[in-house]
């Protein structure tokens, strides 16, 4: 169990990871290093935010199980 746990936590990691260096290259750097997230994507992610998987377009859900895919790899191999 152990095992698996650190595996599935990797996995977690490497996705937030990758979120947040997606994040940040939509985001404006500052001089002083902080960020800005432009008006236009923050409306975007407040709409993700509020809409039901159901609801999501098929590229958005395929995104989402793109990121559950790795996860059963590891329970189911």
């Amino acid at each position: 169990m152990d095992e698996l746990m650190e595996k599935l936590a990797n996995i977690e990691h490497e996705r937030w990871s990758g979120w947040q260096k997606y994040l940040h290259s939509k985001c404006l750097k500052n001089p002083d290093g902080s960020l800005t997230i432009p008006a236009e994507y923050v409306f975007h992610l407040e709409k993700l935010i509020k809409t039901t998987y159901e609801n999501l377009t098929e590229k958005e859900k395929e995104s989402d199980r793109k990121e559950v895919r790795k996860t059963l790899e590891v329970i189911y191999l």
